[in-house]
């Protein structure tokens, strides 16, 4: 027997914005809320326990110290990923240096918040 990831919690000023953010990207809805503000979000009509992982945005006013360790990665399912882009920069993505060369094939963002995640080139099925 093996462990699956189920859902990924990210520490957030203003679990609000980052649930609205995160949901229009990943087409989720909102899933629960906790008393201390957590909002989790998640694929409709499966939620927790389905074949993606949720969302927590917990909150949190610790500023980041660090580069982020782990990051989340994002494919397109219905359109290229220079559409995808458009469509990520519009919901308030923005554009994130962490070095690149230039020569890439994906794309790093930084989410509302400033955490940083990447566009990937290849189209994938929608779950």
């Amino acid at each position: 027997m093996a462990c699956r990831i189920s859902e990924l919690v990210i520490d957030c000023v203003d679990p609000e914005r980052l649930a609205s953010f995160w949901s229009e990207v990943l087409g989720y809805v909102e899933l629960g809320r906790e008393e201390d503000g957590s909002i989790e979000i998640g694929p409709p009509g499966t939620g927790f326990g389905g074949p993606q992982p949720t969302l927590v945005l917990s909150p949190s006013s610790d500023p980041r110290p660090t580069k982020l360790r782990l990051h989340i990665d994002v494919n397109p399912t219905d359109r290229d990923q220079d559409a995808e882009l458009e469509r990520l920069l519009t919901l308030g993505a923005e554009p994130a240096d962490v070095g690149q060369t230039g020569t890439e094939t994906w794309h790093v963002l930084a989410d509302p918040e400033g955490n940083e995640f990447c566009l990937l080139r290849t189209r994938i099925r929608p779950v």
